[in-house]
């Protein structure tokens, strides 16, 4: 049966930033104080800009639902494409228990009025995490259109006004002449170049991953092949100054040892509010980005699980995860998520310390992360080669050379990207070294064995 086209331009760019855009994201880069710009920066010309124009190229000459799962299964073949998607799905896997420990931060201090003490307590945690994921699960269930809905309207209120509101308050903190926690000066601007303090660049990177996350719907949009390049334009200018302005809000105010990586946007409002006598609001901003925090859930829900969709259509999964409802929603796929991200949310509250655990779990999303987004530049440089012909209504400038320049950039960024997060970051007590490394690259390598197993099993039993 075939979909109907309900998702515009300016719905397709929300879903970007609600799936990129998330306040919880910018007490991280803010520990960098002003340099933060300068790696926001390099993120953005050597990971961001060159993720959307390699995207905007493939989506518009292979507009079907799957993104990345479509793109590498036509340059290198479909075992290699579901190895790729499933390299998303695992980044969404183990970032949903640190979104969700933010949503259950925010609402401990929404609640911290009537309920003081929340914030400390893993009972609560636990109880918000679960709710939440399920709901967002359930909801996914009534399809795309509702789900796109919930998605705009929950950037818009969630983290477009917020963001705005602390970006306002920055530069109003700066013009009145109040003092700052970080300098201004060229020195601070220009990082110290250490790799234990440049570890967080990675999830600098992680914080921009996502821009590809409307092609998961791109069958659902109106005018894919006019509507996604714009809608990515759109999303890029928004993603970019909310990024970049709101990790300096809170910088200025929130001394760098100071900052709390699930807090820290609230530690800010706090700030600027008492200034004001205005402490009644900080429960208002918590209920905000709380209502953002789940635009970011309910979009990451549904989109790389409608991916794996097709992965099991194709053989590489079992099939129970194949079923759908009337609305084409892969219900299957959907509550084997909620499952697998529920055992994540136990781990999550088992750790001692938050932040460790909230920065162990951005590395290992970051690793996953990046290799399948070098997946996704090594089939754009194949598919220039071996399908030249293919109607693209975008194409990036420069032929075969500006595809390797564009391509090979965002290659080095990922391959630094993953690297660099073996280097126990200086601002978090981690544990032992050896224990940080090996903990990161065992869980990295059994769960990208996963795939493969499942396509050698798909292997034997197509020639059985």
């Amino acid at each position: 049966m075939q979909q109907k086209r309900v998702l515009g331009k300016f719905t397709l760019a929300m879903m970007t930033v609600a799936a990129i855009v998330s306040l919880r994201n910018l007490p991280l880069p803010a520990e960098y104080g002003l340099a933060s710009v300068f790696y926001f920066v390099v993120a953005a010309l050597l990971f961001f800009i060159p993720i959307a124009l390699t995207t905007a190229e493939l989506a518009t000459g292979w507009p079907r639902a799957g993104g990345n799962y479509v793109w590498v299964s036509e340059a290198f073949g479909k075992p290699v494409g579901f190895f790729s998607l499933w390299m998303a799905w695992m980044e969404s896997i183990a970032w949903f228990p640190a979104i969700l420990a933010f949503t259950a931060a925010m609402l401990a201090h929404l609640c911290a009025p009537l309920f003081p003490g929340l914030e400390h307590s893993k009972i609560f945690y636990f109880i918000v995490m679960l709710s939440v994921f399920w709901g967002a699960t359930f909801l996914n269930f009534f399809g795309i259109k509702t789900s796109g809905w919930v998605s705009a309207l929950g950037v818009v209120t969630g983290t477009l006004i917020p963001g705005t509101l602390i970006i306002g308050l920055g530069i109003w903190w700066i013009l009145a002449g109040h003092m700052t926690a970080i300098d201004f000066n060229w020195n601070a601007l220009i990082p110290e170049f250490r790799l234990d303090t440049m570890v967080f660049f990675s999830g600098i990177l992680l914080g921009l991953a996502g821009v590809e996350i409307a092609a998961f719907h791109i069958r659902e949009s109106k005018n894919p092949q006019q509507d996604y390049p714009k809608a990515l334009a759109i999303a890029s200018c928004i993603i970019l100054s909310i990024s970049i302005l709101g990790t300096l809000a809170i910088a200025i105010v929130v001394p760098q040892t100071e900052i709390n990586l699930l807090s820290g946007l609230i530690q800010a409002f706090k700030v600027f509010f008492a200034h004001f006598n205005l402490l009644w609001a900080v429960p208002i901003m918590a209920l905000l980005a709380l209502i953002g925090s789940l635009a970011g859930i309910n979009t990451w829900t549904i989109g790389p699980a409608k991916g794996l969709l097709i992965t099991a259509e194709d053989g590489f999964l079992p099939p129970i995860l194949k079923q759908t409802n009337h609305l084409g929603v892969p219900t299957g796929m959907l509550v084997f998520q909620a499952i697998i991200g529920t055992i994540l949310s136990l781990v999550f509250l088992w750790m001692d310390s938050h932040s460790a655990a909230y920065w162990v779990l951005t590395a290992l999303s970051a690793q996953f992360t990046v290799v399948q987004y070098t997946f996704v530049f090594a089939a754009a440089i194949k598919l220039r080669y071996s399908q030249p012909n293919i109607d693209r209504t975008f194409r990036i400038p420069g032929g075969k050379l500006g595809i390797w320049l564009i391509a090979g950039i965002g290659i080095c960024a990922c391959l630094f990207g993953f690297w660099i997060v073996y280097i126990p970051p200086v601002q978090l007590q981690t544990g032992d070294r050896t224990t940080y490394q090996t903990m990161l690259l065992f869980s990295f390598v059994i769960l990208a064995l996963i795939p493969i197993i499942f396509s050698i099993r798909r292997k034997f039993a197509r020639a059985w």
